[in-house]
């Protein structure tokens, strides 16, 4: 059944229901019922598995971004593997032994391939990891090379990620406050994780919601080797 394909091209809008909202029974049309409780009364309704719409532009970010401490915890579910390091080196460039690091963990599951991932989106990690008190984020998927081209997935410069303890949808508030154009945010209840990413060049910012509860990108084929590091560890 290809229905979750065409969904990607839907456009609803935001959030609906209380916080005890529950999106079940998925149909070949690609809606749920979605089920809140409000004043003792329960509501159902019919919902679109996946709502997406351009950011409002008054919604952005104006600000300059902070610079963050550079720390990252992260660890790769579906490859159990883990690191704590610092992406900057001392004076504050990036250092390429920990990019290098990071980008073999998010390496793509289904074929071992590893690209180096967008730099900006490691700061962005990081800012996620100091704003949550330093808890380990659990990175769900990262690049998705066997993945169609339009992903930012397969440019190697997305990531699905969740901590543990921290609720969706604070996490998602907190990735919006991050967005001063360009980026793709995107929240999973059925999941728990959000998504993060870069836009490609001239590409608004991008919102949506998806309750298909999907693998994001967990694969039954197994890897077929891995490529090179994208970045080779130096002095």
């Amino acid at each position: 059944m290809r229905w979750l394909a065409t969904l990607t091209v839907a456009a609803v809008v935001l959030f609906g229901g209380s916080a005890n909202a529950k999106p079940r029974s998925v149909n070949d049309k690609g809606t749920m019922k979605q089920c809140s409780s409000s004043d003792g009364k329960r509501k159902c309704r019919r919902v679109a598995v996946f709502q997406g719409h351009n950011a409002v532009k008054s919604t952005l970010r104006t600000e300059p971004l902070t610079k963050p401490s550079g720390d990252i915890w992260l660890n790769a579910e579906n490859l159990a593997e883990e690191v704590k390091l610092n992406i900057y080196k001392a004076d504050g460039t990036f250092d390429e032994a920990s990019l290098a690091k990071l980008d073999e963990l998010f390496r793509c599951r289904a074929t071992g391939e590893v690209r180096a991932v967008r730099a900006e989106l490691y700061e962005q990690l990081s800012r996620i990891y100091d704003h949550f008190g330093g808890k380990r984020v659990d990175l769900v998927s990262g690049l998705r090379f066997n993945e169609r081209n339009s992903s930012r997935h397969h440019h190697a410069s997305a990531m699905d990620i969740r901590i543990k303890g921290v609720s969706d949808r604070e996490m998602y508030k907190f990735a919006e406050s991050l967005d001063n154009g360009g980026m793709g945010i995107g929240i999973y209840p059925t999941s728990g994780f959000i998504h993060v990413d870069y836009r490609a060049p001239g590409e608004p910012s991008y919102r949506w919601t998806d309750y298909s509860g999907s693998g994001s990108g967990k694969s039954k084929r197994k890897p077929t080797g891995r490529t090179q590091p994208a970045r080779k560890p130096v002095s």
